[in-house]
C-alpha cells in the first residue's frame, strides 16, 4: 500500500496544527505542497515466510536452468576441473614455473607435515601420508590452481583435542579415529559442495572466528612447549591447565632443547620476515622449515646430545590401501567433523577465491568444497588424517609463480619420493626443530579471520531493481514485489565496494540475471532478450584496478552480443578511477547517468526503436542492414542529436513528449 504525505513548502507562512491521517502519518492542513512519500515496508511473519519460500523456489529454478544450459564439455570440467587448465596449458611458458613452485612447496611440506602430525598426537609418518594422496586428488579435482593442500596446524589441533578425550594417543584406535575423521570431513565437504551450502558459514561472526583462532594459536604454542622445556606437559585444549602444567614441571627444565629450540625458532622467524619484506629473498620463506630440519639434524649427528628427543624410526614406503575403521565412534566425531569443515570453508575457500581473482580466473566455492571433500575421502583410504588448504604454503605457491594444478602434482611426487627414499634420514630430526616449525606457523594463524573477511566481501549483496508504481524510485524487487521491470533492460544494484576478490562473483550474478528473466512483472515494448544492463553504483565506495579491468572485459563481452552497459550514480572517487582507466570513454560518456530513472528512460527509447527497426531496415537493404545494433543506435542518435548537445546534457529529444524526463547529466563536455 502506497501513501502520500504532504509537507508545507518553505514559502508558506502558516505552519498550523498537524492532523493525523488514518495511517498514522501527519499532514499539514494549509499552505501545503503535496509530496509523495513511499513508506518503508516492514516485514511481518506472513510476508517473511512467503518471501523465504519464493527465494528457495527461485534458487532451485536458477540452479535447474543452469544445469540444463551446460554442455558436455562443461559437465566434464565440473567434475574434473583440471581439464580447464590442461586444455589451455602453455607448456613453454608454464612448465618450468610450475615445476619450481611444486618443488618449493614439497620442500616446505615435508618437515611441516611431520610437525603437524605430532601436534595432532599422531606419528610423523601420518603427516607425510596426509601430504601425499590428498595433494594428488586435489590437483585433479580442486578448482584453485594455487591452493596448497595438506595438513595444517588448526585442523591438527582440533583432531588432537577431540581424540584425546576419547582414547590415549598411544593407542592404535587413536590413529584409526583420526583417519575416520578424514572420511567424515570429506563426506560433509562433498555434501555441502553439491548442495551449495558454503554460505552457511556467514552466520558465524567475525569476532567469534577471530577469538577462536587466536586462542587456538596460543594453545598450539603452549602444547609444543614441552619439546623446548625437556619435560612432558599435560595434553589439553584449555590454556589454564597447560600453563599450570608448564609451571609445575619447571624443576625438570633442560637447557639443551631450550637453547636449540629457540635458536631454530629465531632462524625461522628471521627467514620468514626477510622472505616477506624483500622480494629477492622470498625463497627464504619457503626454505625455512627445511633449514630448521637440516640445522637440527646436523647438530644431533655431530654432538649426539642425550637430552634432546628425536623423531625416531619412520616407516619407509608408500601408504597401502585400507578401509577406515572405528565407525562405532562416528557419532561422537560429528561435531568435530563439522567444525573442521567450517575451517575448510574459511581457510581454503577464502584464500582460494582471493588467489583466483588475483590470477585472473573464476572459482566456484561449492566446486572447491567438493574437490577438498574428495581429497579427504580418498586420502582416508590411504591412512591420511583431515587435510585442507594452507595459508602459508598457498601464499608461497603463488609467490613462486604457480600457474596451474601441475605444481600440486609435482609436490605430490616429491612427497612420494620422500616416503620411498628419505625416511631413514628423518629418524634423527630433533623434536624441538619440529616444534619450532609449528610455533612459527601459528604466529600467523589469526590470518583465518582474514579469510572470513575475504569470504564475506567476495560474495557481496546484489539486488535486481524494479520501479515502484507511480514513482521514479527503484528498489529491490525481492523486498518490493509490486515493483515492475522493463523488457530488454536489467537494473542491478551492487551493495559493496568492488575489488579483485568479488568481481568474478559479480560477473556471475550479472550473467544469471541476464538469462533468468521473469516476464510476469515486465513492462514496455516486447523484445526477445536483454539489450541493456544498468548498474546502480551509489553504494559502491571503492573500485580497484582489477575490477575496472574486469568491467571493461564485461563491456567487450556484452558488446559482442549487442548488450550495452549503463552506469548510474557512481560517486566521485569511483567515477575518477573509471575515467583514469579509460572505462568512461570505452563504455561511452552518454551511458553514465545521475539516476537509475534517467538511464531507464534512455534505454526504453532505444528498446522502442528496436521494434521499429525491422521495417526501416527492410526498405533500405544497403550497407546499413549489416550494421550491428549499436552501430544503428549511434547512427540514429547522430541524426537526432549533435555530439555537443549530448555531452552538454541536453537529452530532451531522447524522451517522448508525454514523459517527464528530469534528466540530470553526469558528464559534461570539457571546456
Amino acid at each position: 500500500m502506497r501513501m502520500e504525505i504532504t509537507y508545507a513548502s518553505s514559502s508558506s507562512p502558516d505552519l498550523t496544527s498537524i492532523s493525523s491521517s488514518t495511517s498514522g502519518y501527519s499532514m499539514p492542513t494549509s499552505g501545503a505542497r503535496p509530496v509523495k512519500i513511499i513508506p518503508l515496508q516492514h516485514p511481518n511473519a506472513t510476508s517473511s515466510s512467503s518471501l523465504a519460500s519464493s527465494l528457495a523456489s527461485a534458487l532451485f529454478s536458477r540452479w535447474l536452468a543452469k544445469m540444463k544450459r551446460m554442455s558436455v564439455a562443461q559437465w566434464i570440467e565440473t567434475f574434473l576441473p583440471c581439464c580447464r587448465w590442461i586444455r589451455t596449458y602453455k607448456w613453454r611458458e608454464y612448465l618450468q614455473i610450475d615445476l619450481m613452485a611444486g618443488v618449493t612447496i614439497g620442500v616446505m611440506l615435508v618437515p611441516q607435515a611431520m610437525s603437524y602430525a605430532k601436534l595432532a598426537g599422531l606419528h610423523p609418518i601420518y603427516g607425510l601420508y596426509c601430504g601425499f594422496v590428498p595433494v594428488f586428488v586435489y590437483a585433479l579435482f580442486g578448482s584453485s590452481r594455487q591452493l596448497a593442500t595438506g595438513p595444517v596446524a588448526l585442523v591438527s589441533l582440533l583432531v588432537s583435542n577431540v581424540l584425546s578425550g576419547i582414547v590415549d594417543s598411544s593407542d592404535e584406535l587413536y590413529t584409526e579415529l583420526a583417519i575416520l575423521l578424514a572420511l567424515m570431513v570429506g563426506i560433509l565437504e562433498c555434501i555441502m559442495g553439491i548442495l551449495r551450502l558454503g554460505w552457511l558459514i556467514r552466520f558465524i561472526s567475525h569476532s567469534v572466528i577471530s577469538g577462536f583462532t587466536t586462542a587456538s594459536a596460543i594453545v598450539i604454542a603452549l602444547s609444543q612447549a614441552k619439546y623446548f622445556l625437556g619435560y612432558d606437559v599435560v595434553r589439553s585444549s584449555k590454556i589454564v591447565p597447560l600453563v599450570k602444567s608448564i609451571i609445575s614441571g619447571v624443576d625438570k627444565f633442560s637447557w639443551p632443547p631450550f637453547v636449540m629450540g629457540f635458536s631454530i625458532l629465531a632462524v625461522l622467524l628471521v627467514m620468514k620476515h626477510l622472505g616477506k619484506s624483500r622480494k629477492p629473498l622470498r625463497f627464504l620463506r619457503a626454505a625455512g622449515p627445511l633449514t630448521a630440519v637440516i640445522l637440527g639434524t646436523t647438530f644431533v649427528k655431530i654432538f649426539h646430545p642425550s637430552s634432546i628427543s628425536l623423531v625416531g624410526e619412520i616407516p619407509q614406503g608408500l601408504p597401502s590401501f585400507s578401509v577406515p575403521k572405528g565407525f562405532g565412534y562416528a557419532k561422537s566425531l560429528i561435531p568435530t567433523a563439522m567444525l573442521i569443515t567450517g575451517v575448510a570453508i574459511l581457510e581454503s575457500v577464502g584464500i582460494a577465491k582471493a588467489l583466483a581473482a588475483k590470477n585472473g580466473y573464476e572459482l566456484d566455492s561449492s566446486q572447491e568444497l567438493f574437490g577438498l571433500g574428495l581429497a579427504n575421502i580418498l586420502g582416508s583410504f590411504f591412512s591420511a588424517y583431515p587435510a585442507t588448504g594452507s595459508f602459508s604454503r598457498s601464499a608461497v605457491n603463488n609467490e613462486s609463480g604457480a600457474k596451474t594444478g601441475l605444481s600440486g602434482i609435482v609436490t605430490g611426487i616429491l612427497m612420494g619420493c620422500a616416503l620411498l627414499f628419505l625416511t631413514p634420514l628423518f629418524e634423527y630430526i630433533p623434536q624441538c626443530s619440529l616444534a619450532a616449525i609449528v610455533i612459527s606457523a601459528v604466529m600467523g594463524l589469526v590470518g583465518v579471520s582474514l579469510a572470513f573477511v575475504i569470504h564475506e566481501s567476495a560474495n557481496p549483496h546484489i539486488a535486481v531493481l524494479g520501479r515502484l508504481p507511480g514513482t521514479t524510485v527503484y528498489r529491490n524487487i525481492q523486498q518490493y514485489p509490486e515493483a515492475y521491470t522493463y523488457n530488454g533492460i536489467v537494473m542491478v544494484r551492487i551493495d559493496a565496494p568492488i575489488y579483485f576478490a568479488n568481481i568474478s562473483y559479480i560477473k556471475d550474478r550479472l550473467r544469471e540475471y541476464e538469462l533468468d528473466v521473469d516476464k510476469s512483472t515486465r513492462r514496455g515494448p516486447e523484445v526477445e532478450r536483454i539489450y541493456f544492463v544498468i548498474l546502480e553504483l551509489s553504494p559502491v565506495t571503492y573500485i580497484d584496478s582489477s575490477a575496472v579491468q574486469a568491467l571493461k572485459d564485461l563491456h567487450q563481452e556484452y558488446k559482442s552480443r549487442d548488450i550495452q552497459i549503463a552506469i548510474s550514480n557512481p560517486n566521485r572517487d569511483v567515477l575518477l578511477t573509471l575515467s583514469k582507466a579509460g572505462a568512461v570513454e570505452l563504455i561511452g560518456k552518454e551511458w553514465y547517468f545521475v539516476r537509475v530513472h534517467d538511464a531507464v528512460q534512455v534505454c526504453l527509447q532505444h528498446v522502442q526503436s528496436m521494434n521499429q527497426a525491422p521495417a526501416s531496415t527492410h526498405t533500405d537493404p544497403l550497407p546499413e542492414d549489416k550494421l550491428s545494433f549499436f552501430q544503428r543506435l549511434l547512427k540514429q542518435r547522430a541524426d537526432d542529436l549533435s555530439v555537443s548537445e549530448l555531452e552538454s546534457g541536453d537529452r530532451r529529444l531522447l524522451i517522448s513528449k508525454d514523459r517527464d524526463s528530469q534528466l540530470e547529466p553526469l558528464l559534461f563536455r570539457k571546456s
